[in-house]
């Protein structure tokens, strides 16, 4: 029987793979708002009811939305194999598998951004529309800007749920803290390693949640505080 990894090797390789998972989710998550944000506001101002209704345009974007939301993270990997390694020269590692992560949480975002836009006041909208802003502005100062908290809410659960993805491209060699599970968890049957890759997994999306959630209603308090 193999025996158990000391303490101090488990926590050095999980230590080290916990900074991987905070990299390639980090750099994710940034992308992914980068794009979904942008979609959610197009998928939001396109509606029938939105500042700008396209309703054929609204329907392609939403049937590419569901399709993107729909695809396994893990055929995702398989997939856009041939695109991560031209972009990154891998498909093994923290930073290619930030090419599939991004891929896959930009119409997750995009989604919970429009949801988001969709809960601002009617009435505030309808003001500024009497100003006379222009559609940017409306996005700008109002749309976005209404809809602040549970837009930053929707990044945290983005990262939550990127946390997850990642995990599972340790199947393919992908890195962080899933890799560790299983490669020197799972595979060497060493049950200190699976738990400890567990354990620092759940603490990880842990504290990602309490930090959005505590950002959030910072920013809805600060909100709140101008309208008085």
């Amino acid at each position: 029987m193999r025996e158990p990894t000391p303490w101090d090797r488990v926590f050095d390789l999980v230590s080290a793979a916990t900074g991987d998972t905070i990299y390639m989710v980090g750099i994710a998550t940034i992308l992914a708002a980068l794009g979904g944000i942008p979609l959610g506001v197009l998928l939001h101002i396109t509606s029938p009811t939105g500042l700008s209704p396209r309703p054929v345009l609204h329907r392609v974007l939403g049937v590419v939305v569901d399709i993107g939301r729909s695809l396994p993270f893990v055929v995702l990997l398989v997939l856009l194999g041939s695109v991560t390694r031209t972009l990154v020269g891998t498909t093994i590692g923290p930073t290619a598998v930030i090419v599939p992560l991004t891929v896959g949480a930009i119409p997750f975002v995009g989604r919970l951004v429009q949801a988001a836009l969709r809960e601002v006041n009617a009435s505030v909208v309808e003001a500024a529309i009497t100003t006379g802003a222009s559609r940017t502005r409306m996005v700008r100062s109002v749309l976005l800007r209404e809809a602040g908290p549970a837009l930053v809410a929707a990044i945290g659960v983005t990262a939550v749920t990127l946390i997850g993805y990642s995990a599972m491209a340790g199947v393919i060699g992908g890195g962080g803290l899933g890799d560790v599970a299983i490669r020197f968890g799972y595979q060497r049957n060493d049950t200190r390693m699976l738990w400890a890759s567990v354990v620092a997994l759940g603490a990880l999306a842990w504290f990602t949640q309490l930090l959005f959630d505590r950002l959030a209603r910072a920013i809805d308090r600060r909100r709140s505080a101008l309208k008085i």
